[in-house]
């Protein structure tokens, strides 16, 4: 079976190199006794290079090993595309995982508008230089038709439209439900519910490149969570593992998040 395993999006945080050094430092030094579960950090671009040389480094060996991701990709390796981040970039800098397709990008309120079309050039692109796309997908509402379903189901085909089937078993999938996230949260989800797109999840693709190929594949929440919920999500939601936002700012929420994920793999 493949390990759990905790995603931690700093998102826009934290401000300067000294904090980001410091946040990383003390967050593997608290997982010293994280041995089964998989951690993953995605910090600003501007700081993956640096954070990348300190968990290689002598000193954070004696430590959790803590990989790194990126936030994002540009589907592109050469030309003029002003600000982008190429995949051959973050291969060249032992980059091995990236947030592709998260709620904030395909949020045309906030100026992105991905769509599905251009999340499927970056898996592909990614992929090709074998690193592992965080595919996030989730609806906006929920309604009583259980349209949210053929909504997911979208995501799903038209971003992994033409994925090489061997390369689908890679592949981490984030369900995250928009109207669960942030300030404007209707409420939060349930691990019931959680289940219930994880199994459809499932099916999708199984449907799509064959029940053998998605073996290996992990859905994991990237909603809301709090502490108390974790063990919940994980033994009646048969999480995978979490995409934690501003609980992976927090060193002390996020170590006992990922504790609570290592005791129940125990």
């Amino acid at each position: 079976m493949n390990k759990k395993i905790i995603i931690g999006n700093w998102k826009m945080n934290p401000q300067n190199t000294k904090e980001a050094e410091k946040l990383f430092n003390d967050t593997t030094k608290s997982l010293y006794n994280i041995k089964k579960t998989e951690i993953i950090i995605c910090p600003p671009y501007l700081y993956l290079d640096k954070l990348n040389k300190i968990s290689l480094s002598s000193r954070a060996k004696k430590v959790k090993k803590v990989y790194l991701g990126a936030q994002n990709v540009f589907q592109g390796n050469t030309g003029a595309h002003t600000g982008e981040i190429s995949v051959k970039m973050l291969y060249e800098m032992g980059i091995k995982y990236v947030i592709l397709g998260h709620s904030e990008r395909r949020n045309t309120e906030m100026g992105i508008g991905e769509n599905n079309n251009d999340i499927n050039q970056k898996i592909k692109s990614v992929f090709s230089f074998n690193i592992i796309p965080i595919l996030c997908v989730g609806e906006n509402f929920r309604d009583e038709k259980h349209k949210y379903l053929e909504f997911i189901k979208t995501q799903l085909e038209q971003g992994l439209d033409k994925v090489p089937k061997n390369l689908i078993s890679k592949l981490i999938v984030a369900y995250e439900p928009i109207w669960a996230i942030g300030k404007k949260a209707e409420r939060p989800a349930t691990s019931s519910e959680f289940l219930e797109i994880k199994i459809f999840i499932k099916k999708v693709l199984s449907d799509k490149f064959g029940i053998k190929n998605i073996e290996g594949l992990r859905v994991i929440y990237g909603g809301s969570i709090y502490e108390d919920d974790v063990s919940m999500f994980l033994k009646e939601g048969q999480v995978d593992g979490f995409l934690l936002g501003r609980n992976s700012l927090d060193v002390e929420k996020f170590t006992k998040i990922a504790n609570i994920v290592e005791n129940e793999n125990s």
